[in-house]
């Protein structure tokens, strides 16, 4: 095609005919734009390359930022018995057979140390410690004493024991009461390879030492200190509070100091988490403690006794019986004489007497000493109490004083002057100095000196009691504190033996009452109903043992009232289950059903130490599940019905759909679907996954067959492998079995 060359007519020589020729011809003479089709194909193949490449990275450093946790010994998920066929498993068998080699008990220690679940130094320390302590004297005498008195109490009442439940049943009853969840599979594998005889202590103790624990009973014991709602904003901070707990947990802090700390608390809530057990209550106090709740609360959460009702009038229907019951205090001829001066004669002779309105507000008159300061947070001052009883006139002030036991009760020391318009007003009414200093020692004091009650064991002579381990000076909450953690409380001991009990059983200790054998309550002891030998032995124990929980926590566990069975020969009643003579079947709380299921989902234990995505899944999934599945708060232990939207959110929930959906990266079905030899085996550790159990024979036989190809072309539609894996997930995470602790 020739060239067009531009023309320019000479005649025109006007501006704007010249412009719109050269317009026309700079049209014809621009190249055509170039399109993405013209564009070289190999540098389009290169950042498609690039793009795919960067998402296959970013891919496989997820999947291996989520996998990091799973085990990569095949026998840490299948049974041992084929193990010999793959060259791990030859390397852990020679690693074993040099372990025999060296001396007997270090052989044990090193031959746990190349298990899934490792054990540190502190944990190897914990269970030789654990063996020492098994064999004193001291502990067996007490488990003796304990079976001899769960036979007595089966033969008195005419019942029948159960047999001993398998290791399996009591690792999982303990993984539930102490952590919240069930067994997981890497828990389980890593106890098969000890002696069968040590597979429960040892599980035991890694518990008690691990952040799952702790964590789980500080959840626990908050519920019932502080309650589960979200209190008053800014003065209230529960999580730190909680935290707090968990902390003490781990370091195995005494009871009787926990409860001096929290009853005793100054600062401010943030920086002293302790005080959060007072600022809760700041919403119906006038930016101040609430006397009356945090009354309720002590009585309940220490005390076990129920006297709310005796903050508006007298017990008229003799629901609540106080004064001193013979099984309070001790049998000795040189008993104690009531100090008290308002004491009465049926309670210093050791009868019970109806409660009144004066035991509640005499109690609730020790929290008035805690005085928000602002900014500085709780101080202690002294107790300023009034109120205007029923039927009366005008308010009066109330003494501080306990319902109890009150030669137990440290006196309340006088009143000192110690500011200086308080001195000079001495000085000028007395008129000489040396009155004024008389005056000081006997005038009744505004405020007292602080002292911190670290051990009131210990504490130097100086009170007025007479009693030679008081201090000189107490203020009122710490007088209540002394009250509460001395080891004459029997109520009180009892009280925290009767919330360990609940937390592991389920339910509280069955009480004989005039009507035969009943259910308990946690939080509703009376003092005219003693307790069993059981909690009465246990909280001797508890209390000489210096309370200590995790001591505590052996004793029973090691009992024969929780190793039994809840399956045997016999028709079961409830009597049987009240009198402990099978282990009592309870409904997993909500928070359980949602532990176990999503340790359900996943190979390896879910602590502090897994991925940060499978914690905020863990975090995410638990919330949303106890939101719709529906959570008691503080009234856990409450006997309740399962209901149809519980059923349902089983049945459709989010959770449950995930846990059993295929998932090859986090869900442990999909893991067992890929690593496992056989159909039998994938029935088994599937079993042992959700259930914590090996499958019955008729079981095994009928989920085998449902895996056959035969079996599956046999379905309209016809399912796959995985499909049939995923319902049998699905089927045993609904199952009653999974939903009730036995």
């Amino acid at each position: 095609m020739p060239s067009i060359e531009p023309t320019i007519d000479p005649s025109d020589e006007s501006p704007d005919s010249f412009a719109e020729s050269t317009l026309v011809t700079a049209e014809l003479v621009t190249p055509p734009v170039v399109t993405a089709e013209l564009v070289p194909r190999w540098k389009r193949a290169l950042t498609s390359v690039r793009r795919w490449g960067l998402l296959l990275v970013l891919t496989l450093l997820t999947f291996g930022f989520l996998s990091s946790g799973l085990s990569p010994d095949p026998s840490a998920i299948f049974d041992e018995s084929d193990r010999d066929a793959t060259p791990v498993a030859q390397r852990d068998r020679q690693t074993e057979a040099q372990a025999t080699s060296t001396d007997a008990g270090l052989a044990e220690i090193d031959r746990v140390s190349v298990e899934p679940v490792r054990l540190q130094a502190s944990e190897r320390a914990s269970l030789s410690g654990s063996t020492s302590q098994a064999a004193d004297s001291k502990q067996n005498l007490i488990a003796t004493i304990l079976e001899e008195q769960w036979r007595s109490g089966l033969e008195a009442r005419g019942l029948e024991a159960g047999p001993m439940a398998d290791w399996l049943t009591v690792c999982r009853r303990l993984s539930l009461s102490l952590a919240g969840t069930g067994l997981s599979l890497e828990e389980i594998r890593s106890l098969q390879r000890l002696p069968e005889a040590d597979r429960v202590a040892t599980h035991r103790e890694r518990l008690l030492r691990s952040d799952r624990f702790h964590h789980y009973w500080a959840e626990r014991t908050a519920r019932y200190l502080v309650g589960a709602d979200e209190g008053p904003f800014i003065v209230y901070r529960g999580r730190r509070f909680r935290t707090w707990l968990a902390n003490h947990y781990a370091m195995n802090t005494p009871y009787d100091e926990l409860v001096r700390m929290l009853i005793t608390a100054e600062g401010v809530w943030t920086d002293r988490p302790e005080v959060n057990f007072h600022t809760v209550t700041f919403d119906s106090g006038d930016d101040a403690p609430d006397p009356i709740r945090l009354a309720a609360r002590t009585t309940r959460a220490f005390l076990g006794v129920r006297i709310d009702c005796l903050q508006c009038h007298d017990d008229f229907l003799g629901n609540v019986s106080l004064g001193d019951a013979s099984w309070v205090r001790p049998n000795t001829a040189a008993e104690a004489a009531v100090t008290e001066t308002d004491a009465s004669e049926a309670e210093s002779s050791g009868l019970l007497r109806e409660g009144a309105q004066e035991d509640f507000h005499s109690l609730a008159a020790f929290f008035t000493a805690a005085t928000s300061e602002g900014v500085q947070g709780l101080k202690d001052k002294r107790a300023d109490y009034e109120y205007q009883y029923l039927y009366a006139d005008e308010t009066v002030p109330v003494e501080p004083n306990v319902p109890f036991r009150r030669d137990l009760l440290p006196p309340r020391p006088q009143q000192k002057l110690e500011t200086e318009e308080d001195v000079a007003g001495q000085n000028e009414a007395a008129g000489e100095q040396g009155a004024a200093e008389q005056d000081l020692d006997s005038e009744p004091q505004a405020d007292e000196p602080k002292l911190v009650l670290k051990d009131l064991g210990t504490m130097e002579t100086g009170g007025e009691s007479g009693n030679s381990e008081l201090p000189q000076h107490m203020s009122d909450r710490e007088r209540l504190a002394y009250w509460l953690t001395h080891p004459e409380n029997k109520p009180a001991a009892r009280a925290a033996v009767t919330r360990v009990w609940t937390l592991l059983f389920g339910r509280p200790p069955a009480m004989e009452t005039e009507y035969g054998f009943q259910v308990g309550e946690v939080d509703n002891l009376p003092l005219d109903s003693p307790p069993s030998e059981l909690i009465e032995t246990l909280t001797e124990a508890f209390v000489d043992g210096g309370f200590d929980v995790r001591e505590l926590i052996r004793l029973i566990t090691n009992a024969p009232a929780f190793r039994v069975s809840s399956r045997a020969d016999f028709d079961v009643t409830e009597q049987h289950e009240l009198a402990m003579a099978v282990f009592p079947v309870t409904r997993l709380r909500s928070e359980q059903v949602a532990g176990a299921t999503i340790q359900s989902g996943r190979v390896k234990t879910i602590n502090r130490d897994s991925s940060f995505l499978v914690q905020l899944q863990q975090f995410g999934s638990l919330n949303d599940f106890l939101k719709r599945y529906g959570d008691l708060g503080e009234d856990e232990f409450t006997p309740q019905p399962v209901t149809i939207t519980q059923r349902l959110v089983m049945l459709n929930g989010k959770l449950v759909s995930e846990t059993a959906s295929p998932n090859p990266i986090l869900n442990a079905s999909s893991h067992i679907e890929m690593f496992a030899r056989n159909d039998q085996e994938v029935v088994r550790t599937l079993y042992l996954t959700v259930l914590n159990r090996e499958p019955t024979e008729p079981e095994m036989k009928h989920f085998t067959t449902r895996l056959t190809p035969e079996s599956r072309n046999q379905s309209d539609p016809p399912t796959s492998r995985k499909q049939e894996i995923t319902d049998l997930t699905w089927a045993l995470l609904n199952s009653s079995e999974f939903a009730w602790n036995h």
